[in-house]
């Protein structure tokens, strides 16, 4: 056990939101089943009160029992959890400590590890890509519920209990495997680009999961690269966050239908703002999303002056319901059920929690722009870090998420056109702050 090697097959466009090897997916699910079986066998109580309070609201509304039985019934049939009771007491293993790295064995025998930052979503996965939990997981008094829940774990991760996953031994987030997962993607040696409160320890000097999880990169590490003509430094636009492009399109309306197999972005829907949401009309918008691995805090992507943040409530594990992976999928064979909210993210844009920022830039040929902090899953919290009225330069702090994984959309009006940069495409991993376009006016 002394030596755990990392998956050979590193998942790009699930990659930390799903365990890429097989091996170690199922093994997370069957530690978890297992305990909530045995639980269940015995008739026991929950272990902690968050879980037994949410589930004494679920139990209290028929209509949200009634379509947890319907989930049960229409979820794949790769989905181990059968019922309300196995997946409270599978939660109650989740919440009572940090966000686990697991190691299983592969076929051959070897032990293999990999971080799991977003356990709750793992259970939820097969659950969710049902048509009973696209009803259940939007409805308002059951996001109420589960926000609690959340919420009483996210406190526990701030607390120096939380802490305890952050060692350097087989199941911690400083194992070697674990530090190599987390130094993939270019994102450097992690010694040398995190700030460490002291390297010396075991836990790096992290007092708590959170303090670990939005810790900041040590400056220069990031930097932010001029424009070669410095008369068009105000043109280029800087990537806001450490993330994975999942989709950038043009000529996005002010107000457009979601499809369950194909979709499209709709302004109003995503911002809630009918007046900038027209002003908008017609512009682009790049959406990519972050891993557990990855740094969580976001970066202004131009210089301008803050015109409005708000945080707007919303879902946390609702997904478009499909098929399975489509065929062209890189990571999933087609059909295969997992990942469905992956697939849903431009969907998500208008139904999670998130956090939205307006941006008038320095530059009046690109006028206003909006970044919005999409929570998914446990990565519900968005904290903003700027006011109404705060100047920022080009990569400025904005704020950050917490606890898991998470995705972010830029939007920019109709007058301008983006010039991406090289490498700037689908399933690609950005650095915060490298250059992702070059901004134009259309003729």
């Amino acid at each position: 056990m002394s030596h755990i090697q990392r998956p050979k097959t590193i998942l790009s466009r699930y990659g930390g939101w799903l365990p890429s090897h097989p091996a170690i997916h199922e093994s997370f699910l069957d530690h978890h089943v297992g305990h909530a079986r045995r639980k269940v066998a015995q008739d026991a109580d929950h272990s902690t009160a968050a879980v037994q309070a949410f589930g004494a609201a679920i139990k209290a509304d028929p209509e949200m029992v009634a379509l947890f039985e319907d989930i049960f019934d229409q979820a794949s049939g790769e989905n181990k959890i059968t019922s309300l009771d196995m997946l409270l007491h599978a939660f109650d293993n989740v919440v009572e400590k940090p966000p686990a790295f697991h190691i299983a064995e592969d076929d051959d025998g070897n032990v293999i590890g990999e971080p799991v930052g977003v356990p709750l979503y793992v259970l939820f996965d097969l659950l969710g890509n049902t048509t009973a939990a696209y009803d259940l997981f939007r409805k308002p008094a059951f996001n109420v519920e589960l926000k609690k829940l959340l919420d009483s774990w996210g406190e526990f991760l701030t607390t120096p209990a939380s802490a305890k996953c952050l060692h350097d031994g087989p199941e911690g987030w400083f194992s070697s495997a674990a530090i190599s997962s987390m130094e993939a993607g270019g994102r450097g040696r992690f010694e040398d680009t995190w700030v460490c409160p002291d390297p010396s320890l075991p836990s790096k000097g992290y007092k708590s999961w959170d303090e670990f999880f939005i810790r900041k990169y040590i400056p220069g590490t990031r930097p932010l690269i001029p424009a070669s003509d410095p008369a068009r430094q105000d043109f280029i636009l800087y990537s806001a966050c450490e993330s994975t492009v999942y989709h950038i399109t043009d000529n996005v309306k002010r107000h457009d239908r979601f499809w369950l197999k194909a979709q499209t972005y709709s302004i109003q829907n995503m911002i809630r703002d009918p007046e900038v949401a027209e002003m908008l009309n017609g512009g682009t918008v790049y959406q990519a999303f972050l891993s557990p691995q990855d740094y969580h805090r976001w970066h202004a992507p131009i210089s301008g002056t803050i015109v409005r943040a708000d945080v707007i409530p919303g879902t946390y594990y609702a997904v478009l319901p499909d098929e399975g992976a489509p065929e062209d999928d890189p990571d999933l064979k087609p059909g295969q059920p997992h990942g469905a909210m992956i697939r849903s993210q431009g969907w998500l844009t208008t139904t999670s929690s998130r956090a939205i920022i307006y941006i008038q830039s320095d530059n009046p040929d690109i006028g206003l722009m909006v970044f919005i902090g999409v929570g998914m899953a446990e990565v519900s919290t968005t904290s903003i870090s700027v006011n109404t009225g705060d100047r920022v330069q080009a990569g400025d702090e904005l704020g950050c998420f917490r606890f898991g994984g998470s995705s972010h959309a830029l939007i920019f009006g109709p007058q301008i056109d983006i010039k991406w940069a090289d490498g700037v495409e689908v399933d690609k991993h950005q650095l915060v702050h490298s250059v992702i376009g070059e901004i134009h006016l259309k003729n």
